[in-house]
Parts: structure tokens; C-alpha cells; sequence
């Protein structure tokens, strides 16, 4: 699954450390999977990492693989941008 993700590598690298505003989280407190929008235009994930090489995936370097419940996808979408 490689696409051209040149924009938001670099808005998620570049330019010091981004501002993160909570936008939904299962527990309510961010000690948990929760999503957050940042002051970049993008989004990160809280969650569980699950290693590359447990699942057979090439990863560039600066990159995870996080776990999330589908359910906080559905709430944040429902947050809103």
C-alpha cells in the first residue's frame, strides 16, 4: 500500500512540535486510543503499535502502525473537521 503521502509526511515532520487539540477519544481523558487534530492540518492517532515485522509490512522510517477500535474512527468522522 504505497502512495505518494509526499504533503503530509511533510507537514507531519516539519516545522517543530504541533499543537494537538483532542477530538475524540473512547475513555473521555486521551489515556486511551483518542484521536487528535493538530495545528498542521493533520491528524494523529493514539493507539496500540503493532510491529511491522509481525505482519509482514516495509515501513520507511518515521513511520508506525498504530491499532485503533473502528468505533473511534466513526466518532471522530462524526466530530467533525
Amino acid at each position: 500500500m504505497n502512495s505518494d503521502n509526499t504533503g503530509v509526511r511533510d507537514a507531519a515532520l516539519g516545522g517543530g512540535t504541533p499543537k494537538l487539540d483532542l477530538v475524540t477519544s473512547l475513555c473521555g481523558n486521551g489515556t486511551c486510543p483518542t484521536v487528535y487534530r493538530t495545528d498542521r492540518g493533520t491528524l494523529v492517532v493514539q493507539g496500540y503499535t503493532i510491529r511491522a515485522d509481525q505482519v509482514s509490512i516495509d515501513l520507511p522510517a518515521g513511520e508506525q502502525l498504530v491499532e485503533i477500535p473502528a468505533e473511534l474512527l466513526a466518532a471522530a468522522m462524526q466530530a467533525g473537521n
